[in-house]
This record gives C-alpha cells, structure tokens and sequence, in this order.
C-alpha cells in the first residue's frame, strides 16, 4: 500500500516538475527561433529518457547520501517528503514567486527523514546546500564572462549555432543532473537501484506533459522579468548553465538548473550594464529560494513526525 501511494506521488511529481522545470529550460530561447518549442521539448524529452542511462549518480545522492529511504517507513517518509515539497512550491507559484523544486524535494526529504528517525547525514545535507548556492553563482560568472566573447566574435548566425549548442548542453545537464530527482522518488517506490530504460522513459513522458502545460507562464518569468532580454543573453545563461550544472553532476551533487539559468540571466546582463537587470524580480526570485528549502523541511518534518506518531499509537 505505501509502495503503491508513493508511485502515484512519484507521478504526479514528475508531472510538476515539467511545469516547474520545462517551461524555465526552453524559456531562454524562446526569442530566438532557432530551437522551436516543439524541437525543444522532444529534446529535453529524449535527455530525460537516455542520459540517466549512462549516469544517474544524481538520483543515487537523492535516495542514499541525504537519508536512508530504503530503511523501514522510507517509503512512507518519501511520500510525505514529495508532499510537502509540492505544497510549498505550489502556495509560492500562487503568490508569483517561482521557485526551485529541487531545493524542495532537498528540503522535503531531509526534514520527512528527521522527522521519521531516518539515519540523516548532515554533512551531505550541508554539501549539497553548498553546491546548490555555488551553482548560480557559477552559472552568473561564466555568463558575465562569455556574453563579452560571444558579442565580440560572434555574428547573427553564428549566433544560431551556439544558440543549438548551449540548449543541447542545458539539456543534457538537466538530465544528468536536478533531473533525476524524478527517477529518485520511483527508486525508492519500487526499490531498484540502476535506471531501466522503461522506468526513464515513464519519467520522460510524465514530465513532457507538464513541461507543455507550463510551458508558457514558465516562460514569461524568466525570459521577460529578470532582464531586458536580448537573445545574446540567453545564449550565454544557455552555456554557462550548461557547464556549472554538468559539473556540478560530475560529482553526484543535485543542483537546480533554473536557477543556473537565472543565475545566468543576471550575470550576462550586468555585463551589459546593471541597468538591463531588473532587479526587484530578481530578490523576488531569490527570496523564494531561500524561504523554499527551510519551509519544505519544516514542514516535511513535522508531517512525517505526526504521521509516526498516529501509525504507531
């Protein structure tokens, strides 16, 4: 019954995530019509499906370097993580503050398996907190760097083929990376530990479908609010995303790739000038992050604590 719960969950999660996710990944090329919206999601479709394939270390962080899911009430813990990770984006999304779902699923998690009993490691918590700060961070410097080189070097259709380029790198970062959170939540459902092409591929095909619903509002937030968009921009927050999310996957660290992106966004603007930053959207953004994590882990905690409780009295 918990394991048949917890699927459920699992694919409504995956639904949301590519409300969540989708819509903000092809967001920044959505001014430049060389990656169409349909070409983009069969794209991120097809990454989702294959890449975990060859590497789901993310997925492996997930399920045993936070907590120990596999343990009894795991499944049980997991569920309310996914919840309360859900919630807490959905009440922020209402209030028109986009935000991250993977430091939710992080939060969620980490608080469900304090609030269970679950063998919680700190020290993993704490490096993949760093690495979630460290990832915009990144993502903002490279872009700063590369939108001077690319405006310097690079002519309009020179412009399309690094524009091809920095979104095939985006997606494949996203699949090797904070997408996997996704596989994560069915590996600790069904209790496998590899990534069988049937289980990515029911991943994939989930998260296509909210990826088209959410497509457009996505879209909007991070392509129109953050900066005075121009399509170098996006170009540049493209790769330099790319580079810090695919590292940062190298060593099995869930990082959000929207906010590389958004992170990304800012740097390649400030580069062109403060100005072209709109900067109450930004701390907008940034606010929602740092209430997202805290928030779902209070939560989650509390819920799998009370949920204990109940089934053991």
């Amino acid at each position: 019954m918990d394991a048949a719960v917890l699927i459920v969950v699992a694919g409504l999660f995956a639904v949301v995530s590519g409300v969540n996710d989708g819509g903000a990944l092809l967001a920044t090329g959505l001014k430049l019509p060389t990656v169409r919206p349909g070409a983009g999601i069969l794209a991120l479709v097809v990454m989702v499906a294959v890449v975990p394939l060859v590497t789901h270390q993310v997925a492996r962080t997930f399920v045993t370097r936070l907590a120990s899911f596999h343990d009894p009430g795991g499944k049980i813990a997991t569920t309310i993580a996914v919840i309360s990770a859900l919630a807490v984006v959905a009440v922020l999304s209402a209030k028109g503050r986009p935000t991250s779902l993977t430091l939710a699923i992080v939060g969620g998690l980490t608080g469900a398996g304090l609030g269970w009993g679950l063998p919680v490691s700190p020290g993993s918590v704490a490096l993949v907190l760093a690495f979630g700060l460290a990832a915009p961070a990144v993502g903002g410097l490279l872009a700063w760097a590369l939108i001077r080189v690319l405006v310097a070097v690079t002519t309009a259709q020179g412009m399309a083929h690094w524009h091809r380029a920095g979104f095939l790198l985006q997606t494949v970062a996203y699949a090797a990376n904070d997408g996997q959170k996704m596989l994560a939540v069915f590996m600790i459902a069904l209790g496998f530990s590899d990534a069988p092409l049937a289980y990515t591929s029911l991943v994939a095909a989930l998260f296509a479908l909210g990826t088209m619903y959410g497509l457009p509002k996505a879209g909007r937030t991070l392509s129109r609010e953050i900066i005075v968009f121009r399509p170098t921009h996006g170009v540049a927050a493209e790769l330099a995303a790319g580079v810090a999310v695919i590292g940062c996957a190298a060593v099995g660290m869930p990082v959000s790739m929207t906010q590389a992106v958004a992170g990304g966004l800012v740097g390649a603007g400030i580069a062109q000038g403060g100005g072209r930053v709109r900067w109450y959207a930004a701390v907008k953004i940034v606010t929602a992050w740092m209430l997202t994590l805290p928030t779902s882990a209070l939560l989650g905690g509390v819920a799998a604590f009370v949920v204990k409780g109940v089934t053991q009295w």
